[in-house]
């Protein structure tokens, strides 16, 4: 039960601890929100900066290169503990969260790959079985690709 309130609160802590000028999140309906629930395609929402990657702060940068190398050291590793993964991604998802210094349209974008990816990990943390385990490690590896698509 407790499960899931970690991806509510995580969220919490993303809205209220950047230096944004806007704390307004949009109010999205029931049922947008239970059809997108397991639809994460949020390349499709991101925009690149005039052609560019957008450049992510180099102190939030550590946490999420951080998480990225524990997400494919994981991939290739035999041994899978997707309970320890997520317990290590959480970490570091409050790190990044906690030290958000970014502003602006940068902060904007980063914010439309960082929430559908908080999730992701809410999820793999919360899956049921290995089957949905392995479901969910396989869309947090595909958020990476999408993130080093749309930012640097």
């Amino acid at each position: 039960m407790i499960l899931k309130f970690i991806p509510v609160a995580l969220l919490s802590l993303v809205l209220f601890s950047c230096n944004n000028e806007s704390k307004e999140m949009p109010v999205v309906k029931e049922e947008t929100r239970l059809e997108s629930e397991h639809h994460h395609d949020e390349v499709t929402t991101i925009e690149l900066n005039n052609g560019e990657k957008w450049i992510v702060d180099k102190d939030m940068m550590v946490h999420i290169r951080n998480m990225e190398k524990e997400v494919v050291a994981f991939g290739k590793n035999t041994e899978k503990d997707y309970a320890v993964l997520s317990k290590k991604l959480l970490a570091n998802i409050e790190l990044l969260t906690s030290n958000c210094t970014m502003t602006g349209k940068a902060h904007d974008e980063l914010h439309k790959w960082l929430l559908p990816y908080i999730d992701l990990v809410g999820e793999l943390e919360a899956a049921e079985n290995e089957v949905k385990a392995v479901e969910f490690f396989k869309e947090v590896e595909h958020s990476f690709h999408a993130f080093n698509k749309y930012f640097k």
